[in-house]
């Protein structure tokens, strides 16, 4: 009985020796705020540098400023237990460290709420919003004037581990103030991978655009290219362009615009598919003239182009549809993109929907393969050409170097669908490439179309304009005229 009532003093004595010598019990501490300190116990900043208070004029560490979570009125608390934890913050790696400096007279303030998050207020007119309400994530101005004025809320809150807050003496200035480092994500502008796309992409694809629309334009106004293959050639490119614009659509998308993904990459892939069925039509109409016997039919050229015009829509129709009937109809893991914009994520394409398209474009690509290939062969067997075969040969050789870069580009688009950060930048500049190397093949690679420019612009020194691998018409009209 004697020993259990000395127990019971001791423990009683040694819990108010504790209490009274500040040293803070388990429960004490596992009730108390844990607050990010820069430097040691017994250290302040000075001029950016941990320096011991006792090289210091200062008698005091960092004593935090508690206030409540009440937004924008601010209101002091008393100091509440705390435990300071030394080190600097751990940022995240799309974060980097920020110093920020007390400031009552400017827009900056730091203070520390009761869960131990560190608060930064910044503002630069504090007596406009004294008093005012906090409304989600907004507060609304009381202006007589207007009844719907809002504006962004301007405090920040940092968790425990990105931040950390230290008593800091500017020496130059002469001042004493609070610092704090924080973690803020990193400036999207400033990002290399965000220049890429953001910036980088759009400039090359509106270049991609004006190559593809010379090649629409050269081909539709000059009269002598207006026939069956240059009417596939400019409905191939305003394909291309249309493809390039969507999307760049996609892209300005991110920031909050009214036009969905879902709407931009069906065009985008529906402009690409189409693209590909105009290849393959041209395709079909070398290989069908070099096959045919009799090349004098008497099927005008507009009323072919309507044929294969019926051909390349129908089927892009009729893909397109499948396509979008798989989406929404048996896709199970559906696509969201999340957008700049506060609202929810949008919905694009799954790739059920982009199987469907890009296998319809790897068939046409087989087909056209062996289009090629069965007619190098004719090629390789006639001894004499017609007019029409001589001229034939020439569009053989086009599509065949159109065959060969879009389908580089295809490639390209297709492996950069795995998302890897490198795929995706080739994949920009084998698009720009694409577009330049197709404006050569049609129109800076062709004599007969440099020609005809020369001869329609007069922009051109005759003395440099040759006939050689003109077409028979054309190097009849350079000997006479002179060119």
């Amino acid at each position: 009985m004697y020993l259990l009532t000395v127990i019971v003093f001791l423990g009683w004595t040694s819990t108010f020796v504790f209490a009274n010598t500040g040293v803070e019990t388990h429960e004490e501490v596992s009730t108390s705020v844990k607050i990010g300190k820069c430097c040691d116990l017994n250290e302040i900043l000075v001029d950016d540098v941990c320096t011991e208070l006792s090289e210091t004029n200062e008698t005091t560490i960092w004593q935090p400023e508690f206030v409540d979570d009440i937004f924008p009125a601010v209101q002091q608390k008393h100091p509440m237990k705390h435990q300071f934890k030394i080190g600097l913050p751990n940022c995240r790696d799309n974060e980097h460290q920020w110093h920020v400096y007390y400031d009552p007279d400017g827009q900056d303030r730091l203070a520390i709420l009761p869960t131990g998050k560190l608060r930064h207020f910044v503002h630069d007119r504090w007596g406009a919003v004294e008093g005012e309400k906090l409304l989600s994530n907004n507060f609304r101005i009381n202006d007589p004037n207007d009844d719907d004025i809002t504006m962004v809320p301007l405090h920040y809150d940092y968790s425990f581990g990105h931040y950390c807050g230290d008593k800091a003496v500017l020496t130059k200035n002469r001042i004493v103030t609070t610092y704090a480092m924080i973690c803020v994500p990193e400036v999207a502008w400033t990002d290399v991978d965000y220049l890429i796309r953001h910036i980088v992409d759009p400039v090359t694809r509106a270049l991609a655009i004006i190559c593809y629309l010379i090649i629409a334009i050269v081909y539709f106004v000059l009269p002598q290219l207006r026939d069956l293959v240059g009417n596939m050639i400019t409905s191939m490119s305003m394909c291309f362009v249309i493809n390039q614009i969507a999307i760049t659509v996609r892209i300005f998308t991110q920031f909050a615009s009214h036009i969905s993904f879902l709407i931009a990459d069906t065009v985008a892939y529906m402009s690409l598919l189409a693209a590909f069925f105009w290849l393959n039509a041209l395709g079909y109409f070398v290989w069908n003239t070099f096959r045919s016997r009799n090349v004098f039919l008497r099927t005008t050229d507009g009323r072919k182009y309507c044929y294969y015009s019926s051909y390349v829509w129908g089927s892009t129709a009729t893909i397109a549809g499948t396509a979008i009937f798989a989406h929404f109809a048996l896709e199970t893991n559906k696509i969201t993109i999340d957008s700049n914009d506060i609202g929810n994520p949008q919905e694009t394409v799954g790739w059920l929907g982009m199987s469907v398209l890009f296998t319809s474009i790897a068939f046409t690509i087989i087909v056209d393969l062996c289009f090629i290939l069965t007619t190098a062969n004719t090629i390789k067997r006639m001894r004499t050409y017609g007019r029409i075969h001589h001229k034939m040969k020439y569009s053989f050789r086009m599509f065949t170097l159109i065959y060969g870069i879009i389908c580089v580009g295809w490639l390209s688009l297709l492996i950069s669908q795995l998302k890897y950060d490198q795929l995706v930048y080739c994949n920009i500049f084998i698009n720009l490439l694409q577009a330049l190397s197709i404006l050569y093949v049609c129109v800076f690679g062709q004599k007969r179309v440099t020609f005809l420019l020369s001869k329609t612009c007069n922009c051109c020194n005759s003395e440099n304009n040759h006939s050689d691998g003109l077409d028979w018409g054309e190097e009849m009209t350079a000997i006479n005229a002179g060119y």
